[in-house]
């Protein structure tokens, strides 16, 4: 995600001074390098079907089980390492549709605009499929996906559960050039239609990357509060993951704005996983390289530090679901 923001910004910032105005509507208007696309792998399935593009893991053995949503975050596509995330969750016996909802086939390209109804489709393919039960559905996200996340479970009748990581607390402006550099033009999400309201960004990167870009548009957020994402409209159990050496976007803080919503409004419970030495890395699969422990040490925390928040985080995550999903809802 961090890498993907300086590169939108470095390459408007190169079309100013280079190219001129013509040049820099070209580089504010144009798509983002495809993402990567992981095969669905020998135990996965590859659907591509009435507006899903996903890889989609069925858990073996004897059903009905228990079903996961699974949301990536802004790297788009099916990335490697929530496909990780889904082996895992299969071989534990939850059916998990890894889905993308950006810069994938047939989706948007950017982030912005996002249609709620894409998740929502996920999750009615969920119920339908043989051997799941469509009364113990649950959603995992990081990042930009535990954004949506949020909104959805927020909006989404029966899902009993959701772990997000890296969580947002609000929704934001859409993830393009012209919402970096000249202002608030579009939202992540949308519903019916219609944009989302969103925070926007503010002020400039520094030292320490995006970070503050966020943070000053947290300060705004007063002004609009309908930016807020209801998590008392949530009426199942919560998890949040965030790494306190977070890089890439206030993610502790935000964590903290929605315990403290959920406490004052009465719900949902939650449970709480902080890091102190784990950044924008803290939630996933446990890492089995040297290489993604580098690449999400980039984002903060050291590379000890998240794969040991990852190592800790990932069974009591697995235990939590277990837990919300592990029986059938009663019957109404």
């Amino acid at each position: 995600m961090m890498k993907r923001k300086w590169k939108i910004i470095s390459a408007v910032v190169g079309a100013l001074v280079v190219v001129g105005g013509g040049g820099f509507a070209y580089m504010l208007t144009r798509a983002p390098s495809p993402a990567k696309i992981a095969d669905a792998g020998a135990t996965g399935q590859r659907i591509n079907a009435n507006g899903i593009f996903a890889n989609y893991y069925p858990a073996a053995g004897a059903a009905p089980h228990p079903a996961i949503l699974l949301l990536g975050g802004s790297e788009g596509g099916l990335g490697k390492d929530m496909q990780a995330a889904a082996l895992l969750l299969q071989a534990q016996g939850f059916s998990t549709l890894q889905l993308a909802y950006h810069n994938a086939p047939g989706k948007p390209a950017k982030l912005k605009n996002i249609p709620l109804e894409d998740f929502t489709r996920g999750l009615d393919w969920l119920k339908k499929q043989p051997g799941v039960d469509a009364s113990r559905l649950g959603i995992v996200g990081y990042s930009k996906g535990a954004e949506a996340g949020l909104l959805v479970a927020a909006r989404t009748p029966g899902i009993r559960a959701a772990v997000l990581g890296m969580p947002s607390s609000v929704v934001w402006d859409g993830m393009s050039g012209e919402n970096y550099l000249l202002g608030s033009f579009s939202s992540s999400w949308s519903a019916n239609g219609k944009p989302l309201p969103h925070l926007a960004y503010k002020g400039q990167p520094d030292a320490r990357g995006l970070m503050p870009v966020f943070e000053n548009g947290l300060k705004d957020l007063d002004k609009n509060p309908a930016a807020i994402i209801p998590v008392e409209n949530f009426k199942g159990k919560l998890m949040l993951v965030c790494g306190e050496a977070e890089k890439l976007w206030p993610s502790c803080p935000m964590t903290d704005q929605i315990v403290a919503r959920a406490a004052k409004a009465g719900g949902p419970p939650t449970v709480v996983l902080r890091y102190k030495d784990a950044g924008h890395g803290v939630m996933g699969a446990p890492f089995t390289d040297d290489a993604a422990r580098a690449n999400w040490s980039q984002m903060g925390g050291s590379k000890e530090g998240n794969a040991a928040a990852r190592a800790d985080s990932w069974p009591k995550i697995v235990a939590f679901l277990k837990t919300e999903l592990g029986v059938a809802a009663p019957a109404q």
